[in-house]
């Protein structure tokens, strides 16, 4: 019988959690979700997925939104049911996929295929990853990490009830700074293999 798989992958900016869910969905050869969902979204909607990109994993504005009757015209807020629609789509359809990011262990909880992931690292490595991957000094770095961490912990607990990195939201909770990339996802990968009872790629299904 062939078996669904989802893993969301939540990460630290820094943390080399991308890298990671990449690699997994290479691995079990299934489909891979991030930024790439709002290009999908603006063909099937015919828009520009450019515009859509500014307000990705952006907690909206209380000063210049407002919510009537249930709506918000908060475009923030509008990107993001778009982005958890998708999500739950490809999810009833039967569809195997890694997620990064965008609330998807809340938005796809109690799914019976799911895995959630959060991604850490070290500080120092952080920085050291940062530096190196955006060609930026140390000073630069800390900012831009600092930065992206506020931004997403002020997106994901606008959406979801438990705090962002709470342990107690995810399955496992792995520091990739003692592994690296590829240790950190055959631990993972580990898991998956015990928990589901795969032998191999060839049980997952990509459709």
């Amino acid at each position: 019988m062939e078996k669904q798989l989802i893993i969301s992958v939540s990460r630290e900016f820094g943390s080399g959690g991308y890298a990671v869910a990449e690699e997994l969905a290479g691995r079990f050869k299934i489909g891979f979700y991030d930024h790439n969902i709002l290009d999908l979204i603006a063909q099937k909607k015919s828009g520009n997925a450019d515009t859509l990109k500014k307000f990705d994993e952006v907690p909206k504005s209380r000063l210049f939104s407002r919510t009537v009757r249930g709506f918000s015209n908060s475009p923030e807020d509008v990107i993001s049911e778009m982005q958890f629609d998708f999500m739950r789509e490809k999810a009833e359809a039967g569809e195997s996929f890694v997620i990064v990011g965008r609330c998807s262990e809340a938005v796809l909880k109690g799914h019976p295929g799911l895995v959630t992931v959060f991604i850490l690292g070290d500080y120092d490595k952080k920085v050291e990853r940062v530096c190196e991957k955006y060609h930026l000094s140390q000073s630069e770095a800390q900012s831009l990490i600092k930065t992206k961490d506020k931004k997403r912990k002020s997106y994901h607990n606008y959406h979801c009830d438990l705090h962002w990195g709470d342990s107690r939201g995810y399955d496992i909770s792995i520091n990739s700074s003692k592994l690296g990339v590829s240790g950190t996802a055959d631990v993972i990968e580990a898991y998956i293999r015990e928990r589901f009872g795969i032998v191999y790629s060839g049980d997952i299904s990509a459709e």
